[in-house]
């Protein structure tokens, strides 16, 4: 299987099975000279690793992280990377193979059974193999090192939908989005998600989420036109995660409801003689390229597949069959996707900043 690679300076490979002795990613093109820890990049692992709350997978996984090459151990236990091949370490711990033995054969329905076997011919059933959101913890420490490509970058996300259930956003707090399960930025809507999913999670059901990343501190000019668009790359890296179904920037699908002088981001001087946006519809880019405002993504995730009703499908032999997934499942992936989001959208950032240094020769 090829096309396990994304980013051009920046460039991050993936490798790595759901239920294989370890996981892991190598970075390729981070500069040399960046301090960096394994606590640090643990720290985002632990926001997207299992079994933290009964609103996701019960699979207990410690994530922890190994800096196998690509940097330099100093005296108090971090690193500096050296300019090459930076390789991480993610080891599985605990795989339970055998709750898919029924599914050997068995199609899931909005699985990528199907597909990956009428594309290889082969599919490792066992969580899903290359296709479980088991490969995206590698991401996210490949994300911890991305953040620190862009000085004075920041990259937080949020939950702002779990089904029919928005956030209020005038009630929007950033500090809150640690302090509960869900990476809410509104603390009353944490009590209705919580019945909610309860609800979904007794029933053996599932259900989608909207998920906001918001990067600040990224300088204007980073991006380029046409084929090089920085919203583009964000947009599929975003895409690329698991269960990932629509991204939109900034207003996104929005502005179609609304005139031009609404979507307009209207300019002024600043006191330091830099412009001002008078709103961020554009979700800080215009033309593929930054333009100094805060970057607005955001990405729509499908129910979890992997349901326990059961669900007409079809075996590999061609015949009819039900099919009930067992094992341990997130009733909404979309909380650990927070961090993931996160990690894509650092990582793209990052890369493009890279060329745009190589392009232009700015180093602010």
């Amino acid at each position: 299987m090829s096309h396990n690679t994304f980013g051009h300076l920046f460039r991050v490979t993936t490798w790595g099975e759901s239920h294989g002795p370890a996981i892991g990613c190598v970075i390729d093109g981070c500069p040399p000279g960046i301090a960096f820890s394994e606590a640090e990049l643990q720290a985002f692992l632990d926001k997207r690793k299992p079994g933290q709350s009964r609103f996701v997978t019960q699979r207990r996984e410690a994530d922890a992280v190994r800096v196998l090459s690509g940097a330099m151990p100093q005296d108090d236990g971090s690193f500096i990377s050296t300019g090459t091949p930076i390789s991480l370490m993610i080891e599985n711990t605990d795989q339970r193979s055998k709750d898919y033995s029924d599914i050997a054969k068995r199609y899931r329905p909005a699985h990528a059974d199907y597909t990956y076997d009428v594309k290889y011919g082969i599919r490792d059933y066992r969580g899903g193999g290359r296709s479980s959101a088991r490969e995206t913890a590698t991401r996210v420490a490949a994300g911890g090192l991305a953040r620190k490509v862009v000085p004075g970058m920041t990259v937080r996300g949020a939950l702002v939908r779990i089904g029919k259930h928005p956030i209020d956003r005038s009630r929007w707090d950033w500090d809150q989005v640690d302090k509960n399960p869900f990476f809410a930025p509104d603390p009353e809507i944490v009590p209705v998600w919580e019945d909610y999913l309860d609800e979904i999670r007794k029933a053996g059901s599932s259900v989608g989420a909207v998920i906001e990343i918001v990067a600040e501190g990224v300088p204007a000019g980073i991006g380029a036109p046409i084929y090089a668009k920085l919203d583009q790359d964000i947009a599929s890296g975003l895409m690329s995660i698991n269960a990932v179904k629509g991204v939109e920037i900034g207003n996104g699908f929005q502005s179609a409801e609304i005139t031009g002088e609404e979507n307009a981001d209207e300019m002024r001087m600043g006191p330091d003689g830099k412009p001002v946006f008078l709103s961020n519809n554009a979700g800080g880019i215009l033309g593929g390229i930054s333009n100094g405002e805060p970057i607005v993504a955001r990405f729509a995730v499908k129910p979890t597949s992997s349901i326990l009703t059961e669900r007409q499908s079809i075996d590999s032999d061609g015949n009819e069959v039900m099919v009930r997934t067992k094992g341990r499942h997130d009733p909404c992936v979309g909380i650990r996707a927070v961090p993931i989001g996160e990690a894509m959208v650092a990582c793209a950032i990052a890369d493009h900043y890279l060329r745009d240094r190589g392009q232009t020769g700015r180093l602010d």
